[in-house]
């Protein structure tokens, strides 16, 4: 999924997500890192009430569309756990229910002064399928897919920031996933956030790397897939 996010904006972000999960046909949603608020570090440093947890009751439209599609959906977010700030993944279950929660292991220099790192993996059962969990910087570490596929994990769902510039990039770090014999789910940023301009192409990989499904650069869109054996 590439939504439409509106810089630091909760109450607009979560209106749009639940728009969208409504509408969704599938099976399972993924929507970008930090797609709730954007990757707007100032504003997040600066306002507590953009942080969230788990059981926030701000996050209730979200459960109704998930209990209205019947999907999976995994939300990027700014997560409060235990006193500690991550750049998180929410999992919704199709009944509305925090599926599990997941923290970016591998940050950026710039976002160890916000955030703490997550210390653990997560692989998740949908629909007959293993999911590994991953958010941006994470496909960069190869010990990261790696771990995950020796788990056991089938498909790897990657929530990220690409900008202009890192095409290639993507297609490295979707590859290193892929070569590992896993499914790659990627959702990312299309247009500006943070300062940076993205330019979409999220999709679904093979195992091996082969495209299965890529959007262009447009918002608000899906890239469906049928993932088989």
């Amino acid at each position: 999924m590439q939504p439409f996010t509106v810089p630091a904006d909760l109450s607009a972000n979560i209106a749009e997500h639940a728009r969208l999960l409504r509408n969704v046909e599938a099976d399972l949603a993924v929507f970008p890192e930090l797609s709730l608020t954007g990757l707007e570090f100032e504003a997040l440093a600066a306002d507590p009430g953009l942080w969230l947890t788990r059981e926030d009751p701000r996050l209730a439209p979200l459960r109704d569309a998930c209990r209205a599609s019947g999907a999976h959906a995994v939300v990027g977010l700014p997560l409060m756990e235990d006193d500690r700030r991550y750049i998180g993944s929410l999992v919704l279950g199709p009944d509305g229910e925090t599926f599990a929660t997941y923290a970016k292991r591998n940050l950026h220099d710039s976002e160890e002064e916000l955030f703490d790192a997550g210390e653990r993996q997560v692989i998740l059962d949908v629909g007959g399928r293993r999911l590994g969990l991953a958010i941006c910087l994470d496909a960069a570490n190869p010990d990261h897919s790696r771990e995950l596929a020796e788990a056991g994990a089938d498909v790897y769902v990657l929530s990220a920031l690409f900008g202009d510039g890192q095409e290639q990039r993507l297609l490295d770090q979707v590859g290193v996933a892929a070569g590992h014999g896993m499914w790659v789910v990627l959702s990312q940023y299309s247009g500006k956030t943070g300062g940076m301009a993205a330019f979409g192409g999220s999709g679904v990989w093979k195992p091996g790397g082969a495209a299965e499904v890529r959007l262009g650069g447009e918002v608000s869109e899906w890239a469906y897939a049928t993932i088989t054996s």
